[in-house]
């Protein structure tokens, strides 16, 4: 399928089942966050999905080649983002797999209704207030930047959407593990499943990947430590295989 690029929006390979995105690095492009969330998250055989703050609908894509969910939902709020992800669904065929919503997270019980999505993923902002930030208005601030919703936003909802037993998969930064930690307990989502990640091994960890269950009983188990980098510019094999290369 031939799709039109805007201006300054380009097309990128994600090295699954021939699968293509469309991204405008003026604005915003995913990162590594969101590819190793889609390896990290797990949907089986007939579940139904929902990406909160999908951007341009990187992890449903990605999940839909790694996983056997029934259906797939992105929710996005900036209207740029929410329509490159829709083409970028239909690009790669697979409109009766994906939808893409645009809307707010903090309204999203309302949109999809309580109970509605058996798996929740989301990459969220990961900055609180105004640390760096220059214009709040521009999609690369608000992709970063808790400036349309928080953490606890993305927290309640999630318990609202899933539905008993359903699970929560997210990537964070470690500097907000206890937050993150309270705020699920707080909401009933109980961790289960925690990865560090790490740029290099003598480095501290840069990210956080976290599971939750809705309902679930108290255990969680810490998987070893996931390396990036084995030297500059060189992948760790575990990192070629999230990537499919």
């Amino acid at each position: 399928m031939t799709i039109n690029l805007k201006e300054n929006e380009r097309l990128d390979e994600l090295q699954r089942n021939g699968y293509q995105i469309i991204q405008n690095p003026e604005k915003f492009c995913f990162g590594m966050d969101a590819v190793l969330l889609s390896g990290f998250a797990k949907a089986k055989k007939g579940d139904k999905t929902l990406d909160l703050g999908t951007g341009t609908g990187i992890i449903p894509i990605l999940m839909e080649a790694k996983t056997k969910a029934a259906h797939l939902t992105g929710l996005e709020i900036q209207e740029e983002s929410a329509d490159m992800a829709r083409r970028s669904v239909a690009l790669n065929g697979l409109e009766r797999k994906i939808e893409i919503v645009q809307g707010d997270i903090r309204e999203a019980g309302t949109l999809f209704g309580a109970a509605s999505f058996d798996v929740v993923t989301c990459n969220p902002p990961y900055m609180t207030g105004g640390h760096g930030l220059m214009n709040p208005n521009t999609p690369k601030a608000i992709a970063r930047h808790e400036i349309l919703c928080t953490l606890e936003d993305v927290i309640e909802q999630t318990a609202k959407l899933l539905r008993p037993g359903g699970n929560f998969f997210m990537v964070h930064r470690p500097f907000r593990l206890a937050e993150i930690m309270v705020l699920l307990c707080q909401y009933k989502l109980e961790p289960k499943r925690m990865q560090l990640v790490y740029p290099f091994a003598d480095k501290e960890p840069n990210m956080v990947l976290i599971e939750a269950n809705r309902g679930g009983k108290r255990r969680m188990t810490v998987e070893r430590p996931l390396i990036v980098y084995e030297k500059p510019g060189v992948y760790m094999p575990e990192i070629h295989e999230i990537y499919g290369y």
